[in-house]
């Protein structure tokens, strides 16, 4: 259906509501039926049937109500009690980085150093000498053992140094927020003991003021600008195919675990500019909203130019601007209100000035963008907070803004319900609790990780809309992993981290449904399954709702359904299924 019919057909449906099937004239492309069909719509909670016609949803109700919806050419999947629920939306992770993370060295499951040592060695052997090597995922606090020599928990640079002499290595650690280099990378940086440290950033130096080779922060532009430079001569038309490469290893993966929307937590302009001509060709399965990250000296020459809402058929809208004001807890650089339990006189780093983020909020107000401030320390919260809220005064009639802190991982309780009270959504990530809890008390003492850390409960009991999500590539894009982490807080060795802040079964699919669309003012479309919303669909193996903790991680993605479309279906899940198609 063209563009402008199916608007015109949108309407209709909005119209004509829940009875819009009793008057139809044409089938439907799908239909799912016999199955339990959550809708996260509290007019019509659950139902056992549903038809799609040109990507929307057209009924909603039992079997009876959808069998008219069937003609000759109608696609049927019955699906046996399995459960269907609005498409999973990711409500904050790095779409191009996800991508780029399946084309170089995972070290996300390495046990310790020697590891990484053996993974890089074993690349130098594959790859002509002066090919720089690049890795991402490593996380000293989940060794079996630190490293040793070490600074500050972390590795120095002489044992994956002698295996590389000819190679220039860059690896980043899983947060994002720190990376490691060999010697020839630091050669070719230009980094000796003189180096000055950039500001909102670290150098790690050992005892003699030698870099050790970890870069934490903002320190991390000086090891990146190397790279960056043995890329000047590539042609566009390579580094186009390589960011197309990772469109479409990011989409493989998300289509792959039930991921219909997805929140791109900062991209460039050159790469939205990418996304947009994918788009129009399309070539851009999942729907993204994007995040722009950008300085404010360009956003202030750009920024109108750059505003899209449900562009190509509700694939791609720019309507946010992603900043920073800290680090990460991992890396020690979350900025916090008091200082770190293992690392007194340390409260981490202040990554961007305040000043500058009062001038991204006046850039934002001015071209209506919505804003998104990542902060992970209590300090970089409340900060945030107060700017926000210096800001909305300034606008007291405008009380729909829907800007974010992202990741809100560690609050202090006086702050916890300042997020409801200001309408500033929580863009958390469940999986992180469970990941870090290990090394949480550590870093932050008893009771501070006990009020504050990861906070869930106390977030949604004060009236905070939390969205739910994996801040992939740091941690794994699925989101059945994330709902796990949201309702049972159990860490890797099965140890709950501070259980009293679960989340329920529904509270933490709604994180990853309504709530994510509501956040990007896309509600009235996505999020939940009801006539006249676009048909984005996962079926899943089993109800997680209702089957025991323990089998959530069980779960299979059957289906993903995008726009009525299956963009995604597991075979191999399938042949067991017993499930009806045709």
């Amino acid at each position: 259906m063209a563009l402008i019919p199916k608007l015109i057909f949108m309407g209709m449906v909005f119209l004509m509501g829940a009875n819009v099937h009793e008057s139809h004239t044409e089938p439907a492309g799908l239909v799912l039926r016999n199955g339990k069909i959550v809708t996260m719509d509290p007019a019509r909670p659950v139902v056992s049937a549903l038809a799609v016609r040109d990507g929307i949803l057209v009924a909603l109700g039992s079997e009876a109500d959808i069998q008219s919806w069937i003609g000759p050419q109608t696609r049927v999947i019955g699906l046996e009690d399995k459960l269907a629920i609005p498409g999973f939306i990711e409500g904050h992770a790095h779409f191009m980085s996800l991508g780029n993370s399946k084309m170089i060295l995972d070290l996300s499951q390495v046990k310790n150093w020697d590891d990484v040592i053996g993974l890089v060695a074993e690349s130098v052997k594959q790859n002509p000498p002066g090919t720089w090597i690049l890795g991402r995922g490593w996380h000293q606090e989940k060794w079996d053992r630190p490293p040793h020599p070490n600074i500050d928990g972390c590795p120095t640079h002489g044992a994956l140094s002698a295996v590389s002499p000819d190679h220039p290595v860059l690896l980043t650690h899983a947060s994002g927020h720190m990376c490691f280099a060999n010697a020839e990378a630091m050669r070719l940086a230009g980094i000796t003991a003189e180096t000055p440290t950039p500001a909102g950033g670290e150098l790690l130096r050992d005892s003699q003021g030698n870099p050790t080779g970890i870069f934490r922060e903002e320190a991390q532009s000086l090891v990146n600008a190397a790279y960056e430079r043995s890329r000047k001569g590539m042609p566009p038309h390579q580094i186009q195919e390589e960011w197309r490469r990772q469109v479409e290893r990011a989409s493989a993966e998300c289509l792959s675990k039930g991921i219909t929307s997805f929140h791109d937590a900062g991209s460039s302009f050159a790469e939205i500019d990418f996304l947009k001509s994918l788009a129009l060709e399309g070539k851009l399965k999942l729907r993204l909203w994007i995040m722009i990250g950008e300085s404010n000296e360009r956003l202030k020459d750009r920024l109108s130019q750059y505003r899209l809402i449900d562009f190509a058929d509700h694939h791609l809208t720019v309507r946010a601007v992603k900043r920073f004001i800290d680090g990460a807890l991992g890396s020690h650089t979350a900025w916090m209100l008091e200082p770190y339990a293992d690392l007194p006189g340390r409260t981490g780093v202040n990554t961007e000035p305040v000043e500058n983020l009062q001038e991204t909020a006046r850039l934002a107000m001015r071209h209506d963008f919505q804003l998104g401030v990542h902060a992970i320390g209590d300090r970089a919260n409340r900060e945030v907070l107060n700017l926000y809220e210096s800001v909305f005064r300034q606008d007291p009639d405008r009380k729909d803004r829907r800007w974010r802190i992202e990741h809100a991982q560690h609050v202090h309780p006086a702050d916890i319900p300042r997020f409801g009270a200001l309408g500033v959504t929580a863009a958390m990530q469940g999986c992180h609790a469970t990941s870090d809890g290990p090394y949480v008390v550590q870093r932050l003492g008893e009771q501070r990780a006990r009020e504050g850390a990861y906070a869930w409960r106390a977030f949604i009991d004060s009236g905070a809309v939390v969205v739910n999500g994996s801040d992939a590539p740091v941690e794994d894009v699925d989101p059945l992993a994330g709902f796990y982490a949201s309702v049972t807080r159990r860490m890797p060795d099965g140890r709950p981290f501070f259980p009293e802040q679960c989340m329920t079964r529904e509270e933490a699919l709604r994180s990853y449904t309504w709530n994510a669309a509501y956040a990007a003012f896309e509600e009235k479309t996505k999020g939940s399954l009801a006539v006249g919303k676009l048909a984005d669909i996962t079926v899943l193996s089993q109800d997680i709702l209702t089957v025991p903790e323990e089998e959530i991680l069980q779960t299979k993605v059957l289906y993903t359904i995008l726009g009525g479309q299956v963009l995604y279906e597991n075979t191999a899940a399938l042949r067991g299924a017993t499930m009806e198609d045709h």
